[in-house]
């Protein structure tokens, strides 16, 4: 069996269970308190996983914020920041965007296996950019990931990405925010997406905490063996 991270998911969601709105408003689904939580979360992990269509909607840093976090990071010999990583199919990704241009820590980009010369062409001066298979194979990310020291790592979405952790059983934690509203538009998306999930009805996963945090609820999952409390 191929070694991995150990693998945390992280999202926030409406109480419908919404991760954003239908429009170009960006939904804000937490508070400057759990913001200060998931910067501890990050700094405390080798590297940080989104999804593409992430980095081209949210354009997102990625990086610790809190200097004291930082500074103990660099103490232990790391980089400031975690390592960046995406995936994609269609290596629509501008190197222009935060992802690439922000933090001094290595940005990985895993793309299809027929994608390799044009994504390398495209990004090979800001990433390393890396065959992920064809289709992608998240087990595949995850292993090579392993191989390069990578021990912990955190996923931040999209949806696709973490039905795709979820489904493939490549998540061993998972920590879910709930902000008390509801978005109520079914065009908008979902922190998952149809699939075929480990845990269902029949198969509870096990619920580890309830922290209110402010005016949001953080519901923490185990969700394999290697679960660290």
């Amino acid at each position: 069996m191929l070694q991995r991270p150990y693998v945390v998911l992280s999202c926030g969601m409406s109480i419908d269970g919404y991760v954003d709105t239908p429009d170009d408003e960006r939904l804000l689904l937490s508070n400057d308190a759990d913001f200060d939580r998931v910067d501890e979360v990050r700094a405390g992990c080798d590297a940080i996983l989104v999804g593409a269509a992430t980095v081209r909607q949210d354009n997102p840093r990625l990086l610790v914020r809190d200097e004291t976090r930082r500074k103990a990071r660099v103490e232990r010999g790391e980089q400031p920041d975690p390592v960046k990583v995406t995936v994609t199919n269609s290596c629509d990704l501008d190197p222009d965007a935060r992802f690439f241009t922000l933090g001094e820590a290595d940005k990985l980009v895993y793309c299809v296996s027929s994608a390799l010369p044009n994504a390398r062409h495209k990004l090979g001066r800001v990433a390393t950019v890396i065959d992920g298979g064809d289709p992608l194979d998240l087990g595949q990310v995850t292993a090579d990931l392993h191989t390069r020291g990578i021990r912990r790592l955190m996923v931040e979405g999209g949806g696709m990405i973490h039905t795709g952790f979820l489904t493939a059983g490549l998540a061993d934690e998972l920590q879910l925010v709930v902000a008390p509203f509801f978005v109520g538009d079914s065009r908008a998306p979902r922190f998952v997406g149809d699939g075929t999930f480990p845990w269902g009805p029949r198969r509870r996963a096990d619920l580890t905490e309830v922290r209110q945090i402010g005016d949001v609820v953080l519901l923490r999952y185990a969700l394999s063996d290697r679960y660290r409390a």
